[in-house]
């Protein structure tokens, strides 16, 4: 019997890797496990678990047959080829024009180690780049500059509508782009995601993969992501949450639950196995969402999760020190790593050192100023509330110190930020959005840049860090009286 106090589908998973462990489908390690067949796909949902462990053989029977992967009338669905690591994550393979290619992950996908962020791209925002400086960032960095990874999502831009493109927009010009230049779809690697939450369901997964695949004039995409967990996680809402909060969680399992991590990695499976995508990954999750992802997909015998993508900088290091990292290192998971906001919305271009971003400065006939010329998202009353975590006091305290390391090592704090996250053992690539061409040049500069940062500048960052390490998490103005929710409306602590 299933213990009330553990539910179903984590059960189900610790039953799953144990028994497979004793098993001859099994291969053991994270690199070397059997794939089922095409049509052998078994549907496991949050509520099969029960019934499968208690299902017409009994016991382990009854969940191995339910699985498709026990004897008797199932025999049919037993478990055809092998899936086997094409090698370890992050190795570079290969570099093109300066730029180093990586593995991502233990898949065939080769990733450049810096990517194009895409979200702005024909946005509502006021500095935003237009279709036509977007389609030069494409033939700078793909065609000529050694970068062949694009990432984006069915939900860009972000803001959509008004004066920008409508959301699908991003996808829709990037397909436009590569039928426009020609371009061998074998030199681009691109990204995309379906909106995550309560929409990532089996059937969700298929239909919106369709549309993104219509939207690109694609027969593939390279990697399919879930922009956010489809479970309850406490940073999925980009605040200063750290804290699990139990009485969430149990809110949505009274509802029935999320989509499991089994019917996860079967839908995803299914994608694969009809050549719509080669890989699949996550976003903005965690050390536990990873570790569930690549276990349930051994247990059976599906593909595991390629990358994880998440927000990291100088200020933000928190997927180095939660559990992230480990996970995903090619000694246990092997699974990639994309860095976005490497520059922290901004704040670590420096560009708000002298002048506060418009929301937070004092001097309001500047502030108006700057809301209405914005310097970047910072001057926005949307965006500069919602990213107030790159501006707590300990990240603006932090920021002015990494300026001043950088000013003493003849280089501006964005190339600096930039190079230390390419030096980072657990990133594969770093995402980097742009507002003009002057600025992808820079990043390609840097990324092209053959020597590491010196030890002691490596030191002095880490230093800087060991005073603080989760600056953005911080606060110094949050009251009781905002009876238990933080700047953007997420629970606090």
């Amino acid at each position: 019997m299933v213990s009330p106090l553990l539910p179903a589908p984590s059960a189900l998973l610790l039953l799953l890797v144990h028994t497979f462990r004793l098993s001859s489908a099994f291969c053991p390690g994270s690199h070397c496990h059997r794939r089922p067949a095409a049509a052998a796909l078994p549907a496991v949902g949050r509520r099969d678990a029960i019934s499968l462990a208690a299902g017409s053989g009994g016991g382990l029977g009854g969940l191995l047959g339910g699985l498709g992967l026990g004897g008797g009338a199932a025999s049919a669905a037993t478990p055809s080829g092998e899936y086997k690591s094409a090698g370890p994550t992050n190795e570079v393979v290969r570099v093109v024009n300066g730029i180093k290619h990586r593995r991502l992950g233990g898949s065939g996908i080769v990733v450049s180690e810096v990517g194009l962020g895409t979200q702005r791209w024909a946005s509502g925002d006021s500095n935003a780049p237009d279709e036509d400086t977007c389609m030069k960032f494409m033939d700078e960095a793909i065609t000529g500059g050694g970068v062949n990874l694009l990432d984006t999502a069915e939900q860009y831009p972000i803001p959509s509508g008004g004066r920008g493109m409508a959301e699908g927009g991003t996808e829709e010009l990037i397909g436009r782009w590569m039928r426009s230049r020609k371009v061998k779809r074998e030199n681009v690697v691109i990204a995309t995601k379906i909106t995550g939450g309560a929409n990532v369901t089996p059937k969700n997964i298929k239909r919106d993969c369709e549309g993104s695949l219509k939207r690109l004039g694609t027969d593939y995409i390279d990697v399919y992501q879930t922009h956010w967990p489809a479970r309850y996680s406490p940073q999925a809402n980009w605040g200063q949450s750290l804290k699990y909060n139990q009485e969430v969680d149990a809110f949505a399992y009274k509802r029935g639950g999320p989509t499991s991590f089994e019917e996860l990695c079967v839908a995803m499976e299914g994608l694969i196995v009809e050549g719509k995508i080669r890989g699949w990954g996550l976003c903005n999750d965690n050390a536990y969402g990873l570790t569930g992802c690549t276990r349930a997909a051994k247990a059976l015998g599906t593909t595991p999760p390629c990358s994880i993508q998440g927000d990291f900088s100088m200020i933000d290091r928190k997927s180095e020190e939660n559990g992230v990292a480990e996970a995903a290192s090619p000694y246990n998971e092997n699974v990639g790593f994309m860095a976005y906001n490497a520059l922290a919305g901004g704040v670590l271009t420096g560009k708000y050192s002298t002048v506060p971003a418009a929301v937070d400065d004092p001097d309001r006939a500047r502030a108006e100023a700057n809301l209405r010329s914005p310097r970047g998202r910072m001057d926005n009353r949307g965006w500069g509330q919602t990213l107030y975590r790159y501006r707590t006091y300990a990240a603006l305290s932090a920021t002015e110190q990494y300026k001043e390391i950088a000013a003493a090592n003849g280089m501006s704090l964005a190339e600096m930020s930039l190079r230390w996250c390419r030096q980072r053992d657990m990133l594969t690539t770093t995402l980097v959005g742009h507002s003009n061409m002057e600025q992808l040049r820079e990043t390609l500069k840097f990324f092209r840049e053959k020597k590491p940062l010196p030890d002691q500048v490596m030191w002095d960052i880490d230093v800087v860090h060991m005073r603080n390490r989760t600056p953005i998490f911080s606060s110094n103005r949050v009251g009781r009286d905002w009876n238990g929710e933080g700047e953007i409306g997420e629970p606090i602590p």
